[in-house]
């Protein structure tokens, strides 16, 4: 099995030696997003919902670049700074998933790159 590596503009750059994604056969692997605005490499300005729709919105945008939707999400990783967002976050997350509900990990940790609330990955299936 042949491993892609998957890029959109449309997303920000990798601030690592990573890939926005891999697709491993007809399985899309995205790294981690944080709310960083595609072609800036600065982060969102404003409160904790905007982050969230940011992330969303790049995690979005590069199962799209794959070929994928978010329906063909399998699982969700979320790392929050504090877990007392919880309830906020998953008011925006159940916005972008519309009823659909990939398996999902909510974890609190102590810090994440360049000091945001907020880290998303996940994983895709892209058949049929």
């Amino acid at each position: 099995m042949a491993l892609q590596i998957v890029h959109t503009e449309k997303a920000p750059e990798a601030i690592g030696p990573y890939s926005q994604a891999i697709e491993a056969g007809r399985w899309l692997f995205v790294s981690g997003q944080i709310p960083l605005v595609p072609g800036t490499d600065e982060l969102v300005e404003g409160d904790f919902e905007r982050q969230v729709r940011q992330v969303l919105e790049n995690f979005r945008v590069i199962v799209e670049a794959a070929g994928g939707r978010l329906d063909q999400v399998t699982a969700v990783d979320v790392f929050l700074t504090d877990l007392g967002l919880f309830a906020v976050f998953n008011r925006i997350y159940e916005d972008f998933f519309c009823g659909h509900k990939p398996a999902r990990a909510v974890v609190e940790v102590k810090a994440l790159p360049r000091g945001v609330p907020i880290e998303l990955k996940g994983v895709a299936y892209l058949g049929t």
